[in-house]
């Protein structure tokens, strides 16, 4: 990116602390991992986004967006043009009658959401709310866990288009599938989105996010960076399973390593790179093909260059 680009970036009437040259990704990753991005904004206001979705486009330069950086894998390159690390963090909650409708900022930690309905004795979050990153990714990639996913209790997506356009997208708009929405092909950024849920016990609720953390502390290496599970499930197979039946636990390319705790996730045992884990990618992908004659999908987004 020339001095020129950087100069006008800055006289975008953006706060000068939000904006971060040759900024490495390794610090904004679950992965700790990737190299630098030629510009990392955080956006904390809608006009924010405009001008800079303006700017980038007039400039043709590419726009990548970032949540909590969990669920991908920056490549070593690092990232060419612009990127976005969305943080809208409102949080408004109303009662109906027996339900409860929040509306959650898209930059929004799902851990933090998780407290607060906790705190306010509101239930059907609970097992989602151990999942790593913001509400404005899990809704995109449509995050699930212990049998639930967003699209459960989402009602509508509101968004911005890359022309600044803002559109509102009911949930059967949203068209979730396993791991996957209609915003999957990045043509909407997520600014909002509109939940429901219901009055609960504050008890009983405490009691199932205790249960859900536990099971995610014994059987997930939380401990180690990571991107959470690598790899989808089969459509008539486990993938975890079959990784461990290939022999693959605990075996290592440099410093990315298949967890011996569970299969399904890679992880940095501390030096990693991200061609150490591409490579430990392909690999296994290599050897649960050759087999079973399975072939396994990536659950994480890689993004950059290598």
């Amino acid at each position: 990116m020339t001095e020129e680009l950087k100069k006008q970036i800055l006289q975008l009437g953006i706060l000068k602390d939000n904006i971060l040259f040759n900024e490495p990704m390794s610090e904004h990753t679950t992965f700790k991992v990737g190299g630098p991005a030629e510009c990392y904004i955080k956006i904390d206001e809608i006009q924010d986004l405009r001008n800079i979705l303006k700017f980038a486009k007039q400039k043709q330069l590419p726009i990548t967006i970032l949540g909590n950086g969990s669920n991908v894998l920056v490549l070593d390159g690092g990232i060419k043009g612009i990127v976005l690390n969305i943080r809208f963090n409102k949080i408004e909650m109303m009662n109906l009658d027996t339900k409860i409708f929040a509306n959650i900022g898209a930059g929004v930690k799902i851990s933090v959401l998780g407290h607060l309905l906790l705190k306010n004795a509101i239930t059907g979050f609970e097992e989602l709310s151990g999942i790593p990153g913001t509400i404005g990714g899990a809704v995109k990639m449509n995050a699930g866990a212990h049998g639930k996913e967003l699209k459960d209790i989402v009602s509508t997506v509101i968004c911005m288009d890359y022309n600044g356009n803002i559109h509102q997208f009911e949930n059967k708009q949203m068209h979730f599938d396993y791991r996957k929405s209609m915003l999957k092909d990045n043509s909407y950024i997520v600014l909002e989105v509109h939940m429901e849920f219901q009055k609960g016990e504050e008890k009983s609720i405490k009691e199932k996010m205790e249960e859900y953390a536990t099971y995610r502390k014994e059987k997930q290496p939380i401990e180690y960076p990571s991107a959470g599970s690598t790899f989808k499930r089969g459509t008539d197979f486990i993938t975890a399973k079959l990784i461990d039946e290939a022999g693959l636990k605990g075996y290592s390319i440099g410093g990315a390593e298949v967890s011996s705790k569970h299969a399904g996730f890679i992880i940095n045992k501390g030096n990693a790179t991200a061609k150490d884990i591409l490579e430990l990618i392909k690999y296994v992908k290599y050897k649960v093909e050759e087999k079973f004659n399975k072939k396994i999908e990536l659950e994480i987004e890689i993004m950059g260059e290598k």
